[in-house]
């Protein structure tokens, strides 16, 4: 029986077109992309396509909309072989870690694309991606949730924006591509997580997350740190130098994370550098991140970290719990865990 993909068009640059004030939705991205997947040879899946009304500019996307996606996804899950989600590029990896933590146990593909160029416009990427998404999505040897583009399937959780200019947009910095496609489609066996016995959804209220960030940077004032501080996050993204340093020559910056850890606060160290993992006791510097409460993040991307800890807060998790499950991989986002 052929395989039948439910395809969302959730938003993005894909589906838009040019205007006076610049890109914005086409009112007719569905029959224009009938059209272009006309196909009487079979190689293209049948899909059903699901356009939202109001589609999501990528850049303005919330948790909120995280969890729209992952539920209508998972309200149609018996309906379809796999999904397809087409999304804009800002924000596509922070969206497909998110899908990934709430469709624990997928026993089926979810693959989120785009493009760099509207469909419709002269040298479009756009269509190639979604042929090879659909044929992706349909292949039956997927079972989790992963990110194509520009000839390259990515583990979505795995996932980060290299390039707001080339086709190759995204990259895995820490782990392998899950599938190219060139002339033919190889799939990358080894790389992909296995079919679990059963789908385990968690699909909490987003609405509440208060996560914060701070980059280091040379000379980097502590007053910047303690305004965070003072604003009272569940949690502070630490991102450090290398394998996970911050300046130790002033010992009232420790205090201050000693401080914030013991209120409650969980502090979270990931790296600056793309390739690598944190080690918070390869450095000095690092160990006394690791005394004062902070927590290392081994080799997962900004964008996992950030949306594990949304996912993680509402489970309605203690900041203790939270940070138990921050060292352990639970969506192939994290090589190694617990002893980070």
């Amino acid at each position: 029986m052929a395989k039948h993909i439910g395809l969302i068009y959730a938003g993005g640059t894909i589906g838009m077109r040019k205007t006076g004030q610049g890109y914005a939705p086409m009112t007719e991205f569905g029959s224009m992309l009938a059209a272009s997947l006309h196909d009487e040879s079979g190689a293209i899946p049948r899909y059903t396509l699901h356009e939202y009304a109001m589609p999501i500019d990528s850049t303005n996307a919330t948790p909120a909309d995280w969890q729209r996606i992952g539920r209508d996804i998972a309200g149609r899950y018996e309906d379809y072989d796999g999904f397809v989600v087409l999304h804009g590029t800002d924000t596509m990896a922070y969206t497909a870690a998110a899908l990934s933590f709430m469709l624990q146990g997928l026993r089926k593909p979810v693959i989120l694309t785009g493009s760099q160029i509207p469909l419709g416009e002269v040298r479009s990427d756009a269509l190639q991606n979604i042929v090879t998404a659909l044929q992706l999505a349909a292949c039956g040897t997927l079972s989790e949730v992963a990110l194509y583009f520009n000839q390259r399937l990515l583990r979505g959780n795995r996932t980060t924006k290299i390039s707001a200019q080339r086709f190759q947009a995204f990259d895995s910095p820490n782990y392998p591509s899950l599938a190219e496609a060139g002339i033919g489609i190889r799939i990358n066996q080894a790389a992909l997580l296995p079919a679990a016995n059963r789908e385990n959804f968690e699909l909490p209220e987003y609405a509440g997350g208060r996560i914060l960030s701070f980059r280091a940077t040379p000379g980097m004032p502590l007053q910047a740190v303690q305004a965070l501080l003072d604003l009272q996050p569940q949690a502070l993204i630490l991102e450090c130098y290398g394998a996970g340093n911050l300046p130790d020559n002033d010992p009232a910056l420790l205090d201050m994370l000693t401080r914030a850890n013991d209120a409650g606060i969980v502090l979270l160290a990931c790296s600056q550098a793309l390739h690598g993992e944190v080690a918070l006791g390869a450095y000095a510097t690092g160990s006394g991140l690791a005394r004062a409460g902070v927590v290392g993040c081994g080799d997962m991307t900004f964008e996992a970290i950030y949306t594990k800890l949304h996912h993680l807060f509402a489970l309605g998790l203690a900041a203790d719990a939270v940070k138990l499950a921050m060292r352990r991989d639970i969506a192939g986002e994290l090589s190694g865990g617990a002893d980070l």
